[in-house]
Protein backbone atom coordinates (compact mmCIF):
# COMPACT_ATOMS: atom_id res chain seq x y z
CA UNK A 1 0.00 0.00 0.00
CA UNK A 2 1.29 3.58 -0.96
CA UNK A 3 2.23 5.57 2.17
CA UNK A 4 0.83 9.38 2.18
CA UNK A 5 3.46 12.25 3.15
CA UNK A 6 1.98 15.36 5.18
CA UNK A 7 3.94 18.17 4.67
CA UNK A 8 2.78 21.44 7.12
CA UNK A 9 4.62 24.91 7.23
CA UNK A 10 7.96 25.83 6.48
CA UNK A 11 8.17 22.05 4.81
CA UNK A 12 4.91 22.28 2.69
CA UNK A 13 6.10 25.92 1.22
CA UNK A 14 9.73 23.89 0.55
CA UNK A 15 8.10 20.96 -1.14
CA UNK A 16 5.31 22.86 -3.24
CA UNK A 17 2.91 20.40 -2.25
CA UNK A 18 0.73 19.56 1.15
CA UNK A 19 0.54 15.98 0.29
CA UNK A 20 2.21 13.32 -1.76
CA UNK A 21 1.87 9.14 -2.11
CA UNK A 22 4.86 7.12 -2.01
CA UNK A 23 4.50 4.18 -4.26
CA UNK A 24 7.51 2.18 -2.40
CA UNK A 25 9.84 3.04 -0.05
CA UNK A 26 13.44 2.46 -0.73
CA UNK A 27 15.08 -0.60 1.45
CA UNK A 28 15.21 -1.08 4.51
CA UNK A 29 12.59 0.74 4.12
CA UNK A 30 12.38 2.81 7.34
CA UNK A 31 12.37 7.08 8.07
CA UNK A 32 15.80 7.47 7.43
CA UNK A 33 15.51 6.13 3.74
CA UNK A 34 12.23 7.83 3.37
CA UNK A 35 13.61 10.77 4.16
CA UNK A 36 16.35 10.23 2.03
CA UNK A 37 14.12 9.83 -0.86
CA UNK A 38 12.34 12.81 -0.19
CA UNK A 39 15.45 14.84 -0.22
CA UNK A 40 16.12 13.45 -3.83
CA UNK A 41 12.42 14.70 -4.69
CA UNK A 42 12.74 17.75 -2.83
CA UNK A 43 16.56 19.45 -2.74
CA UNK A 44 14.78 22.70 -1.21
CA UNK A 45 13.99 20.30 1.38
CA UNK A 46 17.38 19.75 2.77
CA UNK A 47 18.01 22.73 5.16
CA UNK A 48 14.83 21.54 7.10
CA UNK A 49 15.76 18.32 7.51
CA UNK A 50 18.01 19.01 10.99
CA UNK A 51 14.97 20.95 12.23
CA UNK A 52 12.35 18.92 11.57
CA UNK A 53 10.45 16.18 13.30
CA UNK A 54 8.65 12.98 11.62
CA UNK A 55 5.33 11.28 12.87
CA UNK A 56 4.65 7.93 11.65
CA UNK A 57 0.43 7.21 11.54
CA UNK A 58 0.40 10.72 14.46
CA UNK A 59 3.38 8.98 16.72
CA UNK A 60 6.40 10.69 16.47
CA UNK A 61 8.77 8.30 15.07
CA UNK A 62 12.86 8.01 15.38
CA UNK A 63 14.98 7.57 12.03
CA UNK A 64 15.94 3.74 12.33
CA UNK A 65 11.71 3.04 12.83
CA UNK A 66 10.11 1.22 9.88
CA UNK A 67 7.67 3.06 8.28
CA UNK A 68 4.51 0.33 7.60
CA UNK A 69 2.73 -0.22 4.58
CA UNK A 70 -0.28 2.42 4.31
CA UNK A 71 1.38 4.88 6.78
CA UNK A 72 0.45 8.32 7.29
CA UNK A 73 3.95 10.52 7.73
CA UNK A 74 4.34 13.81 8.71
CA UNK A 75 7.23 16.20 8.33
CA UNK A 76 6.45 18.89 11.40
CA UNK A 77 8.59 21.61 11.56
CA UNK A 78 9.36 23.30 14.98
CA UNK A 79 5.80 24.14 16.56
CA UNK A 80 5.08 27.87 16.93
CA UNK A 81 6.38 29.00 20.32
CA UNK A 82 9.24 27.02 20.52
CA UNK A 83 12.88 28.34 20.47
CA UNK A 84 16.15 27.45 19.69
CA UNK A 85 17.22 23.77 18.21
CA UNK A 86 18.24 21.19 21.24
CA UNK A 87 19.35 17.85 19.69
CA UNK A 88 22.03 15.11 20.52
CA UNK A 89 22.69 13.45 17.00
CA UNK A 90 25.16 10.91 15.49
CA UNK A 91 26.35 13.21 12.73
CA UNK A 92 28.69 15.66 12.77
CA UNK A 93 27.02 18.83 13.75
CA UNK A 94 26.93 22.25 11.95
CA UNK A 95 27.28 25.78 12.61
CA UNK A 96 24.93 25.99 9.41
CA UNK A 97 22.06 24.61 11.18
CA UNK A 98 22.25 26.14 14.97
CA UNK A 99 23.05 29.68 12.75
CA UNK A 100 19.58 29.19 10.96
CA UNK A 101 17.68 28.32 14.12
CA UNK A 102 18.18 31.28 15.92
CA UNK A 103 18.94 34.41 14.10
CA UNK A 104 16.45 36.68 12.70
CA UNK A 105 15.92 40.70 11.93
CA UNK A 106 15.58 41.23 15.66
CA UNK A 107 18.16 40.16 17.22
CA UNK A 108 21.66 42.39 16.26
CA UNK A 109 24.07 40.12 17.71
CA UNK A 110 25.20 36.44 16.93
CA UNK A 111 28.05 34.38 18.65
CA UNK A 112 28.58 31.09 17.91
CA UNK A 113 30.94 28.02 19.76
CA UNK A 114 32.63 25.03 17.70
CA UNK A 115 34.04 22.48 20.34
CA UNK A 116 36.36 20.23 18.17
CA UNK A 117 38.14 17.00 19.69
CA UNK A 118 41.82 17.94 20.62
CA UNK A 119 44.49 16.11 19.94
CA UNK A 120 46.13 15.99 23.70
CA UNK A 121 44.04 15.79 27.08
CA UNK A 122 45.98 15.91 30.31
CA UNK A 123 49.62 15.12 28.80
CA UNK A 124 48.01 12.53 27.32
CA UNK A 125 47.73 12.20 23.53
CA UNK A 126 44.12 11.60 22.32
CA UNK A 127 43.58 8.21 19.56
CA UNK A 128 39.60 8.60 19.48
CA UNK A 129 36.75 9.37 22.03
CA UNK A 130 32.88 8.62 22.90
CA UNK A 131 30.52 10.20 24.06
CA UNK A 132 27.54 8.56 24.97
CA UNK A 133 24.37 10.31 26.29
CA UNK A 134 20.97 9.69 27.63
CA UNK A 135 19.71 11.58 24.79
CA UNK A 136 15.74 11.97 25.77
CA UNK A 137 16.67 13.60 29.02
CA UNK A 138 20.04 15.29 27.39
CA UNK A 139 17.87 16.91 25.02
CA UNK A 140 15.27 18.29 27.73
CA UNK A 141 18.08 19.65 29.64
CA UNK A 142 19.86 21.83 26.44
CA UNK A 143 16.19 22.86 25.91
CA UNK A 144 16.34 24.24 29.34
CA UNK A 145 19.50 25.68 29.30
CA UNK A 146 18.04 27.21 26.35
CA UNK A 147 14.91 28.97 28.64
CA UNK A 148 17.33 29.76 31.27
CA UNK A 149 19.15 31.66 29.05
CA UNK A 150 16.37 33.74 28.02
CA UNK A 151 15.07 34.38 31.44
CA UNK A 152 18.43 35.65 31.41
CA UNK A 153 19.17 37.68 28.48
CA UNK A 154 15.73 38.47 27.63
CA UNK A 155 15.41 38.32 24.13
CA UNK A 156 17.97 35.73 23.67
CA UNK A 157 17.80 32.39 21.72
CA UNK A 158 19.93 29.38 21.78
CA UNK A 159 20.77 26.85 19.62
CA UNK A 160 22.92 23.57 20.63
CA UNK A 161 23.76 20.34 18.54
CA UNK A 162 26.13 17.29 20.51
CA UNK A 163 27.65 14.59 18.70
CA UNK A 164 27.61 11.41 20.50
CA UNK A 165 29.67 8.15 19.30
CA UNK A 166 33.24 7.88 18.22
CA UNK A 167 35.35 10.71 17.00
CA UNK A 168 38.71 11.26 16.22
CA UNK A 169 40.75 14.66 17.22
CA UNK A 170 39.62 17.44 14.51
CA UNK A 171 36.20 15.99 14.70
CA UNK A 172 33.19 18.49 15.49
CA UNK A 173 31.39 17.42 18.76
CA UNK A 174 29.46 20.45 19.78
CA UNK A 175 28.40 23.59 17.79
CA UNK A 176 26.25 26.71 19.78
CA UNK A 177 24.27 29.47 18.32
CA UNK A 178 23.51 32.05 20.93
CA UNK A 179 21.38 34.99 19.21
CA UNK A 180 20.47 38.34 20.95
CA UNK A 181 19.38 42.09 20.78
CA UNK A 182 22.80 43.16 21.40
CA UNK A 183 26.13 41.77 21.57
CA UNK A 184 27.23 41.51 24.91
CA UNK A 185 24.09 39.41 25.70
CA UNK A 186 25.23 37.19 22.74
CA UNK A 187 28.44 36.54 24.23
CA UNK A 188 27.51 36.10 27.39
CA UNK A 189 24.80 33.40 26.42
CA UNK A 190 26.80 31.24 24.42
CA UNK A 191 29.29 31.08 27.59
CA UNK A 192 26.61 30.05 29.48
CA UNK A 193 25.21 27.04 27.08
CA UNK A 194 28.47 25.85 27.44
CA UNK A 195 29.07 26.18 30.94
CA UNK A 196 25.69 24.62 31.87
CA UNK A 197 26.01 21.70 29.53
CA UNK A 198 29.45 20.63 30.82
CA UNK A 199 27.37 20.81 34.52
CA UNK A 200 24.20 19.53 33.45
CA UNK A 201 23.61 17.53 30.56
CA UNK A 202 23.48 13.75 31.31
CA UNK A 203 26.39 13.30 28.26
CA UNK A 204 29.90 11.03 29.04
CA UNK A 205 32.94 11.21 27.26
CA UNK A 206 35.41 8.11 27.28
CA UNK A 207 39.55 9.09 25.80
CA UNK A 208 41.52 6.79 24.69
CA UNK A 209 44.91 7.34 24.58
CA UNK A 210 48.22 5.71 23.23
CA UNK A 211 48.53 4.85 27.02
CA UNK A 212 45.32 3.78 28.30
CA UNK A 213 41.76 5.21 28.42
CA UNK A 214 39.55 7.12 31.21
CA UNK A 215 36.04 8.19 31.00
CA UNK A 216 36.60 12.15 31.61
CA UNK A 217 35.66 13.40 35.15
CA UNK A 218 36.40 10.24 37.34
CA UNK A 219 39.85 9.95 36.71
CA UNK A 220 42.33 7.15 34.96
Amino acid sequence: MPVSVLYFAAARERAGVAQEQLTQLPPPGTVRALLQLLGERHPQLLPLFPHLRVAVNQAFAQVDDVVPDGAEVALIPPVAGGTGLFRVVERPPTLQEVVEAVQDAARGGLVTFTGVVRAESRGHTVVRLTYEAYQAMAERVLATVGREAEERWPGTRLAIVHRVGLLVPGDVAVCIAAAAPHRAEAFEACRFAIERLKQDAPIWKRETYTDGESWVGLGP
